[in-house]
């Protein structure tokens, strides 16, 4: 089993504890910023940051729904840090100043890919797809600061 990781970032017109705050506003802000993949989502502990709880599905594609559970971990340098306990799925969320009242925020997820010729075709497209929907997450959480 290979790796496989996927990347999308985005300038954000706000400060950037304000992009952090909003992003680890589980109960609040966060779903409201879900595109259409995810579904069932839920806060089962916790809902702010570190010791949060959160149920979603998330739909890659038409066939591939993933069911998870996610724990936020201990906000370090501006990363939020989510892990799927129902997979090897880690996304850490990064929140960089960039520029007078803006942030710079880097979304990525790891996990471990199956092996084989679905392997191939995983690590092949799996990122691209990964990477529209969490592109779409990080428009509405522009439009959310009004950008």
């Amino acid at each position: 089993m290979a790796q496989v990781e996927a990347t999308t970032e985005r300038i954000i017109a706000a400060g950037p504890e304000d992009v952090f705050d909003a992003l680890a506003d589980y109960s609040g802000t966060r779903e409201k910023l879900l595109p259409e993949q995810f579904s069932e989502y839920e806060v089962r502990e916790g809902g702010d940051g570190e010791g949060t709880l959160v149920h979603w599905k998330l739909q890659a594609t038409s066939k591939r729904i993933r069911d998870c559970l996610l724990e936020v971990g201990e906000p370090q340098d501006g990363q939020l840090v989510e892990k799927d306990r129902n997979s090897s799925m880690v996304t850490t969320w990064t929140v960089t100043p960039s520029g007078e009242d803006s942030s710079r925020v880097v979304v990525t997820t790891t996990w471990d890919g199956a092996g084989g010729i679905g392997g191939f075709f995983e690590k092949t497209f799996a990122p691209k797809g990964l990477a529209r929907i969490y592109d779409a997450e990080l428009a509405k959480l522009a439009a959310h600061f009004g950008a």
